[in-house]
Order: structure tokens, then C-alpha cells, then sequence
């Protein structure tokens, strides 16, 4: 969908949690199957010296969106409460600090944002995003997650993965014939834990288990610093079920781009 103007162009941008750059084909990988990435790093531009501030959730989100780092914005770890009413009272981490979507909505452009939030009262839309299909606190698995419509929450019996592209067509739908320009955030949960086989489409899921021997993916002596949180396999089963589900959850996000 072009813009009007070409001067002011339409912006869709796509992010993906805790994706990393080794499970894509463009980056060599061979048994990854995401074409669509693949034919994006092919057509457009790939960064291939880029950095990000914070390997955890919300710290680099709110990067991304103010410009700052964590010291200077506040955000330093994933945040567990004041997401949603769920968790208590709602916290608005970013209060008073400039997004970039925000500097687009002043200049014209009408911003949506479907999927992961993550930086506090998801049941109100903030900087600038007039459209607002959003996880209601950051983490969930895959089915039944809890997702905010209309400032309120609701549990989604779909695959979430999928909601989230449908929720991004609802929004470019009500752009099509406006004569403004739009700003579209995509924010996948996909391919963050968790892996297990129920969570994602089995036929996918058992191709990667039976077919794949997951050579792309080394095996390594545990970081002095590895949380609990990641699970590290002991056996060689439990270590291809996990990565049959974040594989899967790789090429189930990549169908929908």
C-alpha cells in the first residue's frame, strides 16, 4: 500500500523477541526455513554492524522508541508489573519521554501498533498510536493469551502469532483510503519461549523434531551468568523439543510477514 505522498511514506516496522540473528537463512542458517526474511534481506538493506543496548524485553524496547539508553530512561530489566490491572495498579514507565512514533502522529501520520507492548498500562494507548491490539502484559503462551481490546482484557483462544498479522490488516484496512500517511508497528511474542510442542502448529513442530539435527545451533559450556529462566537441556531429546518449538515459532512468525 503506497503512500499518497511520496514524500511522506508509509512505515510498517516488524519486531520480532528474541530472535537471534543466527536463526535466519540470510544469515546462513540452512535449517531455518524463513523465506519471507530472507526475501526482505534480499530486496532492502541489511545492518550488519548494529548493536542493541540491552539484551532484555523492555529495556531495549524502550530504546528503540525514545533513542535513549536504560540509564536514561529508567527501564533497566523486563517488567513483571503495572502492564495491566491483572498485575495491580498500571505504571506508565515512559511518562514524560518522547517516542519517535509520537514525533510521526504530530507530523501527521496515524500510528498502529498490533502485539508486544511491554513498557507499562497497556490498556491505554501511548505515544502517538491512535490504533492499539496489544498484549496485555509482555509474555504468555502462544494460545489463550491475554490480550487488550478496548482497554480491557480478553483471552485469545487463537494462536497468537496470528492475531497479531490480523489485527495489522484490521489497521491497514481502515488506512486505505485515507489520504494521510500511516506508521505500523508489527511486534511479535514469536520466538520467545515458551517451545513446547502444544504452544505452535504440530505439523510444523513434528517436521522440524524428525527432520532437523540442529547443527546450526552449537553446543556450549554454561555461561557463569545463565539465569534459571532459559531452560538449558541436559538430555538430547529435551534440547531438540525445545528447539523444534523455537524453530517453529521462527517459520510460524516468518509466514505471516
Amino acid at each position: 500500500m503506497s503512500s499518497h505522498n511520496p514524500d511522506r511514506p508509509n512505515i510498517i516496522m516488524i519486531l520480532a523477541d528474541d530472535h537471534g540473528h543466527w536463526a535466519l537463512g540470510c544469515a546462513g542458517n540452512l535449517e531455518v526455513q524463513t523465506p519471507n526474511i530472507d526475501r526482505l534481506a534480499k530486496s532492502g538493506t541489511r545492518f550488519s554492524n548494529f548493536f542493541c543496548v540491552s539484551p532484555v524485553c523492555s529495556p531495549a524496547r524502550a530504546s528503540l522508541l525514545t533513542g535513549r539508553i536504560p540509564s536514561y530512561h529508567g527501564v533497566h530489566d523486563w517488567i513483571k508489573k503495572g502492564n495491566s490491572r491483572q498485575e495491580g495498579e498500571c505504571i506508565e514507565y515512559l511518562k514524560g519521554m518522547s517516542g519517535y512514533t509520537e514525533v510521526l502522529a504530530e507530523g501527521g501520520y496515524t500510528c498502529g501498533l498490533s502485539g508486544k507492548w511491554h513498557l507499562g498500562d497497556a490498556h491505554r494507548p501511548q505515544k502517538g498510536f491512535s490504533f492499539w491490539a496489544v498484549h496485555a502484559t509482555g509474555g504468555s503462551s502462544y494460545v489463550d493469551a491475554p490480550m487488550i481490546k478496548d482497554g480491557k482484557i480478553y483471552n485469545e483462544k487463537r494462536y497468537i502469532t496470528e492475531v497479531i498479522t490480523q489485527n495489522s490488516f484490521i489497521f491497514l484496512e481502515q488506512q486505505k483510503e485515507s489520504l494521510t500517511p500511516f506508521y505500523l508497528s508489527v511486534h511479535y511474542t514469536a520466538p520467545h519461549s515458551p517451545w513446547g510442542r502444544k504452544e505452535h502448529p504440530l505439523e510444523l513442530y513434528d517436521s522440524y523434531f524428525n527432520n532437523t539435527a540442529f547443527d546450526s545451533v552449537p553446543i556450549e559450556a554454561l555461561h557463569p551468568w545463565q539465569v534459571n529462566s532459559c531452560p538449558v537441556p541436559q538430555d538430547k531429546k529435551t534440547r531438540r523439543q525445545i528447539l523444534s518449538g523455537y524453530f517453529t515459532a521462527i517459520t510460524s512468525m516468518d509466514s505471516e510477514s
